[in-house]
């Protein structure tokens, strides 16, 4: 992957709506080879998809919490069942594997709080070899970014700060 292909990722990031065209025009390729160069990046599974934006308030879903949970066993079999149980939930719209003080965390988007209770108790407390939950909710988001940042971009500028510092 070289710069042009990371260039292509984050434009497509930003705007997954671009025309070849336009997005040949921004990493400055002629279409033909910018094309090529977006299939081969479907093909490695770099870009693995194409999605709208939807605007989560507007949607009907304005809270966020976010849920650390903690396992009573880490047995294969626990932690199976709970990845299974997590996995059907249209709700929790991420689930992490955490080092740390809790074995998960997830993003939740709700409707009301009333319905966050609701599922806690008819959908996760369901879910066998839970020891603890813990839930905190968003008052709003600061930053939401789907743009990555480009790899090494710290520590190249950490190494030419050094090195102009000497």
């Amino acid at each position: 992957m070289d710069e042009v292909d990371l260039q292509i990722i984050r434009e497509l990031q930003a705007d997954g709506r671009l025309s070849n065209q336009d997005l040949a025009d921004r990493v400055r390729l002629s279409p033909s080879p910018c094309l090529r160069r977006v299939r081969r990046l479907e093909e490695a599974g770099l870009l693995s998809g194409y999605t709208a934006m939807v605007d989560q308030v507007a949607y009907g879903l304005p809270i966020t919490v976010f849920v650390r949970i903690g396992l009573e066993r880490h047995t294969a079999d626990a932690v199976n069942a709970f990845e299974k149980h997590i996995g059907l939930i249209d709700h929790v719209q991420d689930c992490y594997l955490m080092a740390g003080s809790s074995d998960y965390l997830l993003r939740i988007v709700i409707e009301s709080l009333e319905a966050y209770e609701t599922l806690v108790r008819t959908r996760i407390h369901a879910i066998p070899g839970i020891a603890s939950i813990e839930s905190s909710f968003a008052f709003g988001s600061v930053k939401q970014s789907k743009v990555f940042p480009r790899p090494g971009s710290l520590t190249r500028r950490g190494r030419a700060g050094a090195a102009g510092r000497s």
